[in-house]
């Protein structure tokens, strides 16, 4: 079973059979765009930590796996948690705003190098489709403890939004409709609760979903888009892609200057059998 759904996580329906975004160079994509994504990235509502962490005893030691530059691990870390923040590239490592709650540590999500079962609470916020499943699930399983908690977490655009449906169309339009900007279907969550479940590794998996917004300036608009590794930075693209923001801010900005980029941040919850 967990083979069927792993290529269905974050494949494209334009994408042969068992195509993973693991296999996109993950490790080092984001360097270019290390301090785009510390500044523009949206952050996470208060409402999914209130769920990660409800029937938690403390203390919680945490692992933040993919932290990239250490929005969700700063979050962890203000609720009390110790936080290990695992992340591979040098660059997102450098990005981050220190917390003295959060250590960051080089490693992958498939060798953390974290000791076993030391973990409280696992969470990858916004990179699960980037690591190898069977390989990291097995890692995640190792260094949880018995009854211990993993979380995956996504911000994905709502469409609903109008201004939302603009910029995702014009983003899936820029990157070549990238398989990343396919994730947010009721196919690749069903999958994600598949993968879990027939891992063998964790039981009573759930899923929430929660309104959030982010609203930004045209700086801010253009920073959020540079930020995604699946923007092509070269010059005359970034040229043409910088005066279609511009236009799309113009027709939806509020009178303060700001457009709300409209998300449903889900969280799929499990615990470690």
């Amino acid at each position: 079973m967990i083979g069927a759904v792993i290529g269905s996580i974050g494949m494209s329906q334009d994408e042969p059979p068992g195509f993973s975004l693991h296999r996109l160079q993950p490790l080092e994509r984001f360097s270019d765009r290390a301090d785009d994504y510390a500044r523009y990235r949206p952050s996470y509502p208060a409402a999914a930590l209130d769920a990660i962490f409800k029937g938690l005893a403390t203390p919680v030691h945490a692992a933040d796996i993919g932290a990239g530059t250490g929005i969700s691990s700063r979050l962890l870390a203000e609720r009390g948690a110790a936080v290990t923040a695992i992340e591979p590239n040098q660059a997102m490592r450098a990005a981050a705003i220190p917390h003295a709650g959060v250590v960051f540590r080089a490693g992958s999500a498939e060798r953390t190098s974290l000791a076993d079962a030391s973990q409280h609470l696992l969470t990858c916020f916004q990179s699960f489709h980037w690591f190898e499943p069977v390989a990291c699930l097995a890692e995640f399983a190792r260094i949880l403890r018995a009854g211990g908690r993993l979380a995956l977490v996504w911000n994905d655009r709502d469409e609903r939004d109008g201004f939302t449906a603009e910029y995702s169309a014009l983003i899936r339009r820029v990157s070549s409709h990238h398989p990343a900007t396919r994730r947010a279907d009721r196919r690749q969550s069903e999958a994600i609760l598949a993968l879990l479940g027939g891992s063998g590794y964790f039981g009573n998996t759930r899923t929430h979903a929660f309104a959030s917004s982010q609203s930004l300036d045209l700086e801010a608009l253009i920073g959020r888009v540079r930020s995604s590794s699946y923007i092509p930075l070269d010059e005359p693209l970034q040229t043409a892609l910088s005066a279609d923001l511009k236009a799309l801010h113009a027709r939806w900005t509020a009178p303060n200057g700001l457009v709300p980029l409209v998300y449903r941040t889900h969280v799929f919850l499990c615990e470690r059998n």
